[in-house]
């Protein structure tokens, strides 16, 4: 009993946040106060991943394995959410009624997407990312400082669309019940037919099941729903839906392609949606003004080069895209703080806005450049290294029409990202008012820049968890 506390005490300190900020719904505490209580939470949760890294074993009745490979995940998921915590100080953009409630939602999805990295059984699965889910459907209207309309409509797109991704998958899971009569993804994938292409509808179960992960990451055709709720949401929120979710899906989605093994149907599959992904999402970002539907369709082409990785299904590509993913959360990050700082009123940000920051507020400009040339792939940041370890192992696997695409698509997303930093460094004719940055958020600014520019020249850090973690549930 006690070794089980201990491996599921990353998700029982989520638990216990989500029950004490249901208590303070009742006492409405101050909201730095509330954020106090969250990034403690938070960081218990990082803790007791950490500490958890090096344990194994199978809970309840063999539905949710904890390993190096998901406590990996869920040391990245509880840096995410005390960076996010952070960067959402005072929590402007949230209706002061419901902040209570907000971080009590926030916490329950955080929970469903740990239970996503050690899930391994299709309702466990299916449970993870329904409660994951359902919290955000509640999270994205609670925005404060403009109409009303606005959030509303975009937590009902992500209600709706979220539907259908479920009801796909739902599809899915059922054909591969069908074929197999089992729910464990160990004896399901040790079941289906080798190549794939000998039952076609394995793989168009397993496909389809995989659409409750490509929802999550954004991933083209399940990226839909994305611009409308970046703009729609407050910015805190906006900062989580752009990050955190992305984590758990990758964890899950690796560990669903490499119990399948090598597979050239779904590998061709996989590098298709990632293509029009890359694509569509660069192209689109090209004409935006407002920087949260830019950084939207930015996230769409992240999902593409992230799936590079992943579909090489060996241990290399999969590796480069655990590291792709964490670079991506430093990355944008630097963003949504840069977005979030700026915008007192909670509205959103556009490129007029950005003009003469490096006059306002230099070190806020110097996060912006770097959040931005990294998102663009440039030398020396994590976001360079990791394209760089991405395409080196698409070409180890020769995709080379894969990787010539994804170069393309590098090169006209450079055109958007650094639109941000000539309005960033541009300058205007009338004053402007310095804006003043509180000592967390200053320090906040630091570890961001150490973190992008570190993590790019000494990757191996990160590489050598990220190993530890993969070998765990390579065959």
């Amino acid at each position: 009993m006690a070794d089980t506390l201990v491996l599921f005490s990353p998700e029982l300190s989520l638990a216990g946040m989500a029950v004490v900020f249901f208590a303070c719904a009742l006492t409405r505490p101050h909201a730095l106060l509330l954020q106090a209580a969250a990034m403690a939470f938070a960081l218990m949760a990082l803790i007791a991943s950490t500490f958890t890294y090096a344990s194994g074993g199978v809970l309840f009745a063999g539905a949710y394995r904890v390993d190096s490979f998901s406590q990996t995940f869920k040391i990245l998921i509880s840096l995410g959410m005390l960076l996010v915590v952070w960067l959402g100080t005072g929590l402007r953009g949230v209706k002061r009624s419901v902040r209570p409630e907000y971080y009590f939602f926030f916490a329950l999805s955080c929970l469903g997407l740990m239970m996503m990295c050690s899930a391994t059984e299709l309702l466990t699965i299916l449970l993870s990312l329904e409660i994951s889910s359902f919290a955000v459907y509640i999270l994205i209207p609670l925005r404060f400082g403009v109409g009303q309309r606005a959030p509303l409509e975009a937590g009902i797109k992500y209600i709706l669309f979220g539907l259908v991704a479920t009801g796909i998958t739902l599809y899915g899971m059922s054909y591969l019940f069908g074929l197999t009569g089992t729910t464990e993804l160990v004896a399901m994938m040790a079941a289906l037919p080798r190549p794939l292409s000998l039952q076609p509808l394995a793989l168009i179960g397993l496909v389809m099941m995989l659409c409750g992960i490509f929802y999550k990451l954004a991933l083209f055709p399940m990226h839909f729903w994305m611009p409308d709720i970046f703009v729609g949401a407050a910015h805190e929120t906006t900062a989580f839906v752009a990050t955190i979710p992305k984590i758990a899906a990758t964890a899950l989605l690796i560990r669903v392609v490499t119990l399948c093994g090598p597979s050239q149907q779904l590998s061709t599959m996989l590098a298709i949606m990632a293509v029009l992904s890359m694509t569509l999402g660069n192209l689109l970002a090209l004409a935006q003004e407002d920087i949260k539907r830019l950084l939207a369709y930015s996230s769409i082409a992240h999902a593409g080069y992230l799936i590079i990785g992943v579909l090489c299904i060996e241990p290399f590509g999969l590796l480069s895209s655990m590291y792709y993913i964490y670079g991506y959360l430093w990355m944008s990050l630097a963003c949504f703080f840069v977005i979030y700082n700026l915008s007192d009123d909670g509205r959103n940000i556009r490129f007029r806005d950005l003009r003469g920051l490096y006059k306002r507020s230099p070190i806020m400009a110097g996060v912006l450049v770097l959040g931005a040339i990294g998102l663009a792939g440039l030398p020396p940041t994590i976001g360079f290294t990791g394209k760089f370890m991405i395409f080196a192992a698409a070409l180890k696997q020769k995709h080379y029409w894969l990787v010539g695409l994804a170069v393309f698509n590098v090169c006209i997303s450079a055109f958007y990202y650094l639109r941000l930093v000539r309005a960033a460094y541009s300058n205007v004719e009338q004053e402007t008012e310095h804006i003043e940055l509180g000592a967390a958020a200053r320090l906040m600014c630091l570890l961001i820049i150490v973190a992008i520019i570190a993590g790019g020249l000494l990757p191996q850090n990160f590489l050598s968890l990220a190993r530890g973690g993969l070998l765990a549930i390579m065959p």
